[in-house]
């Protein structure tokens, strides 16, 4: 089955190359990698369309920047793959876990796998207390709506049958798509698992984007997409 990895990129100069080098070293045989650069102010897109183009498959430049959420939605609309995977730009999480992550829609177990950090006995970094009591709490709310066991909500590593994702009309253009896209998936007769995975977090001086109003927001989506707008 192929497999479409859709990378969401802004300003990640430090991190790019070394990302693009250990997605295509991926022990997956048919790989796809769909980078989309949501207006990158630091030289990222310089080096994508330059040293780094040959690395990808398809490189989408957004003309002004958006968000994560806006810059999956575009990722999403052009996979052709059989399995489609979100890759964060940063070194967070491993692509050498790829096999484990899909392994389950390629029995036909599942349809929607989402990747645990605080699930499994992989290497985990330990970096912010409060980072980690609110990606719980966000998780237990979101559960508390969606009726889902989930340990993992805001994870990165989430993957799709692409007709699943192609089919979800994503509408938060920031960070509260992973909030979103939990709502909608959980209304739909699809089967979702969750895979233990590796976790190489890292820290504000190291690059690390969300904060708190982040968490507001997040709220803010699980109430909306799963109370009002259905």
């Amino acid at each position: 089955m192929k497999l479409s990895v859709v990378i969401p990129v802004y300003n990640e100069l430090s991190t790019i190359e070394e990302i693009l080098g250990r997605v295509r070293k991926a022990p997956v045989d048919d790989l796809e990698i769909i980078v989309v650069d949501d207006f990158s102010t630091d030289g990222t897109r310089d080096l994508l369309e330059g040293k780094l183009r040959n690395q990808i498959d398809q490189l989408i430049f957004q003309p002004q920047n958006h968000g994560k959420g806006f810059a999956l939605k575009t990722g999403f609309k052009h996979a052709t793959g059989d399995i489609v995977l979100v890759q964060d730009a940063d070194l967070e999480y491993d692509p050498r876990q790829y096999p484990q992550l899909i392994q389950p829609i390629v029995d036909d177990l599942a349809d929607v796998v989402y990747g645990s950090r605080f699930q499994g006995g992989g290497p985990h970094r330990v970096v912010y207390f409060w980072h980690y009591v609110g990606n719980k709490f966000l998780t237990l709310l979101s559960n508390m709506f969606t009726n889902l066991n989930l340990t993992d909500m805001e994870t990165c590593y989430k993957v799709f049958r692409r007709e699943i994702i192609q089919s979800i009309d994503i509408l938060e253009p920031r960070f509260g798509v992973e909030p979103e896209v939990t709502a909608k998936i959980a209304r739909m007769k699809v089967r979702i698992y969750e895979v233990g995975i590796t976790y190489y977090g890292r820290t504000y001086d190291e690059g690390k984007k969300i904060g708190w109003k982040d968490g507001l927001s997040a709220i803010r989506c699980i109430l909306k997409y799963n109370l009002f707008a259905r």
